[in-house]
C-alpha cells in the first residue's frame, strides 16, 4: 500500500518494533550514557531491556541526550530533496528540548525548501503517550488524510491524552532533578510512591503521594475511572512498565474491570525515559473527552 506521507517518531515513543515495521514508521534514535558507554535506543541494538534494568537496580547510572539540530536538518533536507510530505512526533517540550531543536532545523530548511510539507508534531507525551499518538496518526493517514490535514488533528487532540504514572524508587525522579534528595529518601523509607500525570504544558505534575504500592495501582485507576465516565467505551489504551511485567499485568486486570476496551497495548519503556523512572515504574495512557487543562480543573 502506497503511503500518502511518512510518519516518524523519535525513540522515546517506545512502540514495539513489529509495529514499526508494519506501518513502515521511521524512527530516530535517541542516544543514552549508561555508566558513560554509549548506547543507540533505537533497538536496543547492544544492550537488552533486562540489563539495562538489572544494571540500574545494581547502581549503574543512566544520562540521554535530546536529538540535536543538525540531525534534524539531514532528515528534513533528505525528505524536502524527494519532495516526501512527512509528520515527525517529537519528545515532549516540556521535558527535552529536542522539538525546539527540530523547528529550529526546519526554519534552516525551508529557507531551501520552501515549499516542504515537514510537520513537526510536539507530542506533549512521552513514551507511550507519544506512542498512542503515532498509532492514532497511522489511523488518520490510513483513513486517507494528508499530512497538513492529519498534524492539524494531532494538534488538536494530543490534549485528549492523559497519561498516569507511578515509580517504585524515588531516587530516580531525584536525579531526573524532578525531586529534591531529601524528599526522595523521606519517601523512600516511608514507603511514599507519588502518583503522576503529564500537565498541558507536556511537563510533569504530581498528583498524589501515598503509601504503598497497592494504593498507588488504586489510585491510577480511581482517577482512569472518573476521566473516562460510566460506560465508557474505548479503543485503544497504553499500558507500560519499567522490567516490573507482573505489577503490569495486575494493574490491567484492575483497568479492564473499570471500562469497556477494546485493545490494551501492554509494553515495556525504553531507556529514554526510563531512566529517568526507574526499574518499577507503571504507566496508562488513555484519551478522553476532558482536555488536560479541563481535567486539571475537575481533578486537580
Amino acid at each position: 500500500m502506497l503511503r500518502s506521507f511518512s510518519i516518524v517518531v523519535d525513540s522515546s515513543c517506545d512502540l514495539p518494533l513489529e509495529f514499526m515495521k508494519e506501518h513502515e514508521i521511521e524512527v530516530m534514535p535517541m542516544p543514552f550514557d549508561l555508566d558513560g558507554v554509549p548506547h543507540d535506543s533505537g533497538d536496543w541494538r547492544n544492550i537488552s531491556a533486562k540489563e539495562f534494568y538489572d544494571a540500574l537496580k545494581n547502581g549503574s547510572v543512566a544520562q540521554t541526550s535530546q536529538i540535536n539540530p543538525n540531525t534534524y536538518y539531514e532528515f528534513f533536507t533528505e525528505y524536502a530533496k524527494q519532495g516526501r510530505d512527512a509528520i515527525f512526533l517529537i519528545l515532549s517540550s516540556g521535558l527535552s528540548s529536542t522539538y525546539q531543536n527540530a523547528v529550529l532545523a526546519l526554519q534552516d530548511v525551508k529557507e531551501s525548501y520552501p515549499d516542504c510539507n515537514i510537520f513537526p508534531i510536539d507530542s506533549l507525551n512521552a513514551t507511550t503517550g507519544h506512542g498512542l499518538l503515532t498509532m492514532l496518526a497511522v489511523n488518520k493517514r490510513n483513513e486517507g488524510l494528508s499530512a497538513s490535514e492529519t498534524a492539524a488533528w494531532l494538534e488538536e487532540r494530543k490534549n485528549h491524552l492523559i497519561g498516569l504514572f507511578t515509580v517504585d524508587d524515588l531516587m530516580f525522579l531525584h536525579r531526573g532533578g524532578r525531586l529534591s534528595k531529601l524528599s526522595a529518601i523521606t519517601g523512600s523509607v516511608l514507603r511514599i510512591k507519588p502518583v503522576l500525570n503529564f500537565a498541558p504544558d507536556g511537563t510533569l505534575c504530581l498528583k498524589d503521594r501515598v503509601r504503598g504500592r497497592k494504593a498507588a495501582l488504586d489510585l491510577m485507576v480511581s482517577q482512569f475511572k472518573r476521566c473516562v465516565g460510566p460506560g465508557a467505551v474505548l479503543d485503544t489504551i497504553t499500558i507500560s512498565h519499567t522490567d516490573c511485567l507482573e505489577d503490569a499485568d495486575v494493574f490491567t486486570g484492575m483497568i479492564r474491570e473499570a471500562a469497556d476496551i477494546r485493545n490494551i497495548v501492554v509494553m515495556m519503556l525504553g531507556p529514554v525515559i526510563g531512566s529517568h523512572l526507574g526499574p518499577g515504574a507503571v504507566t496508562i495512557v488513555f484519551e478522553s473527552d476532558l482536555t488536560r487543562s479541563q481535567y486539571e480543573e475537575k481533578f486537580g
